[in-house]
């Protein structure tokens, strides 16, 4: 039977996991891993933080047994420990988004109005996308695209875009993706192609979603 102190010390393990996860750049750098491991560099470029903070938030997750790492001379890559630390961020998001009013005047000013807000579905997106009634975009760094990205998605990104318009063909909707609904890559993305005359919308959520839901995946450059 279990002792009042067994209790506390069992609470006090679950603790562990709410603690590491209280500060905003270990989430941020918990959703970047969502999309598959990378290094501390990767990591630091994606967050924006200095690739020492980033080496200290991960430890900080390691000790929480959320993300795993190895080395592969000179750089340390990192992973989620499970898809269960993925499908617990994904829950932790969405209560925060149902709870707190707050979060949806945020995306609102992330995703530059209202006209941004315009997305497709992940089911949409792949039923149009096999119909071939589509241009999938990913607009993420080359390296996140090689290590996963929507089959047949064309690279090209964020800030490539404008000078690489040409490889897109203007008679058919490009559908933007990027790293998830927090990204603000694929709403950039879908304001360049409106300005110089594309028909673009974005995808609601990004490809850590779609990987989640077991839709195909491909690696590897295009």
């Amino acid at each position: 039977m279990f002792s009042e102190q067994l209790v506390d010390q069992l609470f006090g393990q679950f603790a562990r996991i709410t603690g590491a996860l209280a500060a905003p750049s270990r989430l941020k750098l918990l959703d970047q891993l969502c999309q598959g491991e990378q290094s501390v560099e990767q990591l630091a470029g994606a967050t924006g933080l200095s690739i020492a903070n980033t080496s200290r938030h991960l430890r900080v997750l390691a000790q929480a047994r959320l993300v795993v790492s190895r080395r592969v001379p000179p750089y340390v890559h990192y992973r989620l420990a499970d898809e269960a630390v993925c499908r617990f961020w994904f829950a932790l998001r969405d209560l925060a988004t149902e709870r707190l009013a707050e979060i949806e005047q945020l995306l609102r000013a992330v995703s530059m109005g209202e006209h941004a807000l315009e997305s497709l579905d992940r089911p949409t997106l792949w039923a149009l996308a096999r119909e071939g009634r589509v241009t999938v975009l990913d607009v993420r760094p080359q390296q996140e695209y090689r290590a996963g990205h929507v089959p047949g998605a064309v690279s090209i990104p964020v800030g490539e875009l404008e000078r690489r318009l040409a490889e897109l063909p203007r008679e058919q909707e490009v559908v933007a993706y990027c790293r998830g609904p927090y990204c603000v890559l694929a709403v950039q993305a879908m304001v360049i192609l409106r300005r110089h005359g594309y028909t673009a919308r974005r995808l609601q959520d990004g490809f850590p979603e779609w990987r989640a839901e077991g839709l195909p995946v491909e690696v590897g450059a295009q």
